[in-house]
This record gives C-alpha cells, structure tokens and sequence, in this order.
C-alpha cells in the first residue's frame, strides 16, 4: 500500500466466490450469466459459457501470456474451463476450495473429492503446501513470459484463507478439526494469512529480481468479506450477507510507473471494474467488449478525482438486496428495508428510512429498475449458501 494506492470503499460483486469470479474476469454483472446466479457454484453443469469475452481473452488477443494460478471456479471441464476462456495456462483446482496437502476438496457430509490439482486439462499430482505451490508456479510463469519476451497477465487467485483450516504445520488432511464448522481456530487463521503474504512478497521478489516491478499493475483484493475467524471491524455482517462485512473488501493497488505512492481512496470501485480498467491502462480498450464496470485509471493516477456512481448487489439467500450511493446504503436484509449513512455510520445500525424518507424511496426504486434489467433467479432454487454457511443468522433479531 506504501507504494500505490489504497482503495478504503471498493466492493467484490458478491459476497461469495464464483459469482464475483464471474463478475472479474467478464466486466459485467454476474446476473446476467445463469452461472452467475448460482451463489456459490456447485458443479451441477453450469459455467462460463467459452464464447463470452473475457479479460484474459482481450489481454491474449494483444500478446500477452495469460495465466491462471490457483482458484477457477467457474465450471467443470471437459464444457468450460479457464483454457476456454481465455487464459493461456492453467496450474490450480476447479472447485471452489481444497485440502491444503491432499489438494482435494473433501465434503464430509457428501464423501465428495474433487479431481485435486490441474495443470492445462490433465490431473497432476504434486507434494506440499498449496499456497506454497501456488506461488512458485505464479514465479515460474513471470520467468517463462520472461524468457519468451512476452508480457504477463497473471491471476494468482490463492485459496487462502478458504477452509479447510490448515496451516503450513498443522497437516490434518480429511479429518472434521479442519472442517468448516468443526474446527479452525485463530492461531491456524493467522498461520494461514502469514503463508499467503510470505508467498505474495515471493512474487513481489521475482518481479524486482526480472526488473518488471516498476511497470507491472499489481492488484491486491478478495472475492467476498471475511468470514469465521476474519475481523471486519468496523463493520458487521460477513460472507454470504450484503452488510459491508460481507462485501467490502481490502484493495491494494501498485503501478510505481505511473499510479503516485502513498495515496489512499474513497472512490467506489467494484471488481467488475478491473476488466475495463486493466485495459485502458495498456491501451487497449475495445468498444465491443461489454462491461457493467467503469475505467478507474485516471482516478488511479490521479488525473482525475473520484466521483460518484452507483453500485448494485443482490444475493438469493435471504432476500436480499443493496445499493449504494454515494455515502448512501440502501438494504433489503431477512424481510426488513434499511437505510444507511455510511460515512456516519459503517457500523450498519443508524436506520435512517424515516429521516430520509424520499432518499429510501427513491433508491429502493432504482433498485427495482436495475433488477428488471438482470436475468431472474430460477423458481424453485435452493439457497444453500444459507444452510452450508450461517444456518441460525438468517432472522432479524441474530443478524441485526
């Protein structure tokens, strides 16, 4: 953060996984992909359709080496995959998490492994820490663009902190004290996050070491809130509810070359914005490539100031709804409408429907005219997100 910008209101597009994933590498809101409604995504036949444009698919077609590392989770193989949209090269896992040492995603309950680690299309098998593996392939894919004299768009989408809880020396593959709900603790957390950064400052060396820091755009941000063991303060809520702790999200960004050091932001930002952001900044925006998402660049290198815009969420489990608006928070949580002061209260708990009622009116409006214009959610759907995550927190009195 010392040496870019750090961005104090950016925004996943979900608060779970796969369908900010969608919303990331498209530049469009995730409802608009029946993908996109599955909150999160179980391999139940849907995915990224492969004729979708994509960022890495844009970054391709001008000469990049494009790389995923890590996490997909936008579809099984053998009809959707990261090779099929877009990306280049592929090392991780297609779920939406694994065991850290068996590389396998393990459901108690429904005896389920997935198929481990990939590489391209092709099961690999491999020793050691996940995170561990993760960054040095991300370091070995900079050498190869490097030595192919190409330039590199990678997304080193770590599983860290995702469950199972293990840290880099408390191996328990398979067994419940790693499990979501039957075990973690804060220490395992800790050791967790400490594995993480180590292997981020790995990549960070790699790039010093080829030369490329100075010119390279490096994003630092999540997929959803915190959850479990992650501290949200000064927000309430957490992953799987639209409260800010559910989807406001710690963003770093770094481009010594041209964003200024030290800054810090209160522009709105949602990971749908970096598709169109990232190509504007080498160049090449293209006016066919559809995006939901605004060009944050100028605001980044300062030769703008931030400015206002609208930011709309909706999330199946719980009914659940959220605009916001400037310093405004329009919420729709468990059956009850709020309406937040956000610079005066981050904390969720002022309720200002009453004093601001025409402001409530008119964002619950807005709301419903931007939902028109999204795919619907399939009748009948299962919110198991409720269920699998927070299964007593879905009633007035525990959440709010």
């Amino acid at each position: 953060a010392r040496r870019g910008i750090r961005l104090t209101d950016a925004y996943s597009n979900s608060p779970v996984c796969s369908a900010t994933r969608t919303a990331l590498i498209t530049g469009q809101y995730q409802y608009r992909f029946q993908c996109g409604l599955s909150e999160p995504l179980f391999m139940d036949g849907l995915g990224l359709p492969p004729e979708v444009p994509t960022l890495p698919s844009e970054l391709k077609r001008h000469g990049y080496r494009t790389s995923l590392v890590g996490k997909w989770h936008l579809g099984d193989m053998p009809n959707y995959g990261p090779l099929k949209s877009g990306y280049e090269y592929f090392f991780g896992i297609l779920g939406g998490g694994a065991d850290y040492f068996e590389h396998r995603h393990l459901i108690l309950e429904h005896g389920y492994k997935s198929e481990g680690l990939i590489e391209g299309t092709t099961p690999v098998e491999h020793d050691g820490y996940l995170t561990d593996l993760l960054g040095d392939r991300a370091v070995s894919e900079l050498e190869e663009a490097d030595r192919e004299q190409k330039p590199a768009f990678i997304s080193l989408h770590f599983t860290a902190p995702h469950w199972p809880w293990q840290g880099p020396d408390n191996e328990a593959p398979g067994v419940p004290n790693s499990m979501h709900f039957e075990g973690g603790n804060l220490r395992i957390y800790a050791d967790m996050i400490e594995r993480m950064d180590m292997n981020i400052g790995k990549v960070i060396a790699s790039l010093q070491r080829l030369k490329l820091i100075e010119n390279t755009i490096i994003v630092f941000t999540s997929d959803n809130g915190g959850e479990r063991f992650s501290n949200v303060w000064p927000f309430t809520g957490a992953k799987t509810e639209l409260l800010e702790g559910g989807i406001r999200v710690p963003t770093i960004i770094t481009w010594p070359k041209e964003i200024p050091a030290g800054q810090e932001s209160d522009q709105l930002l949602m990971s749908m914005d970096f598709a169109p952001t990232l190509l504007s900044a080498i160049g090449k925006a293209r006016k066919n490539f559809q995006s939901d998402g605004v060009d944050l660049i100028d605001v980044l290198k300062r030769i703008k100031p931030p400015f206002n815009r609208q930011l709309f969420w909706r999330y199946h489990a719980g009914n659940q709804a959220a605009l916001r608006d400037g310093k405004w928070k329009y919420l729709r949580l468990a059956g009850k409408e709020y309406l937040f002061d956000l610079h005066y209260d981050q904390h969720e708990r002022a309720d200002r429907k009453y004093l601001e009622s025409d402001r409530f009116e008119k964002m619950k409006s807005d709301w419903l005219v931007w939902n028109d214009t999204m795919l619907p959610y399939p009748e009948g759907m299962d919110s198991h997100s409720v269920t699998n995550f927070f299964p007593d927190r879905y009633n007035v009195e525990s959440t709010h």
